[in-house]
C-alpha cells in the first residue's frame, strides 16, 4: 500500500469512529431526556405516548389511597384546571401531602392513568417545584380568560 492509500485508510477509520461515537452519545442523551407536562397538557393529548415524562402540579386534596400492600399508593394531580389519576409503587418522599406540589417521573397508560416510577415533593412550606408552579400558573390565568 503508498503513504497516500494508508493516511487516506486512516483518515476513513478516525472520521467512522468520531461519527459513531458521536451517534451513541446522542442516542444515550435522546433515551435519558425527559419532558414536563401538566395535567392540562395530558388532558389534552400534548404528552407523549410509549415514552417517560414528567407530570406535575399540587396533590389534589382527599384523593391520596394507601393500598392494601402497604407500598402502592393512588393520588390525582391538579393543575386547577384538569387532573390526572397517578399510581406510584414505592415509598414516597416524607414532605409528600394533600395540596402540595410534586412531580412525577413516568409513563401515560391507555387507560389514563400515569404510571410513576419516581415522586418527587417540595422541600419547605413555600417551595413547589418551578415547573409544577409554571403549570399551575398557566392552567389559572387560563381559567381566568375561560370566565372572563
Amino acid at each position: 500500500m503508498k503513504s497516500r492509500h494508508k493516511k487516506l485508510a486512516i483518515i476513513v477509520l478516525v472520521v467512522a469512529g468520531l461519527g459513531i461515537a458521536a451517534a451513541l452519545v446522542l442516542n444515550a442523551f435522546q433515551s435519558n431526556l425527559v419532558f414536563f407536562f401538566s395535567p392540562s397538557q395530558v388532558a389534552n393529548g400534548e404528552a407523549p405516548t410509549g415514552r417517560a415524562f414528567r407530570i406535575g402540579g399540587l396533590v389534589e386534596a382527599g384523593s391520596i389511597q394507601r393500598q392494601p400492600d402497604g407500598l402502592s399508593v393512588r393520588f390525582v394531580v391538579t393543575d386547577t384546571a384538569r387532573t390526572i389519576p397517578v399510581i406510584y409503587t414505592g415509598i414516597l418522599p416524607d414532605l409528600f401531602k394533600e395540596g402540595k406540589g410534586v412531580v412525577a417521573e413516568g409513563r401515560l397508560g391507555g387507560d389514563g392513568v400515569f404510571t410513576a416510577t419516581q415522586v418527587l415533593a417540595k422541600h419547605d412550606e413555600n417551595y413547589m417545584p418551578p415547573e409544577a408552579a409554571h403549570a399551575v400558573e398557566q392552567a389559572q390565568k387560563a381559567q381566568q380568560t375561560v370566565v372572563e
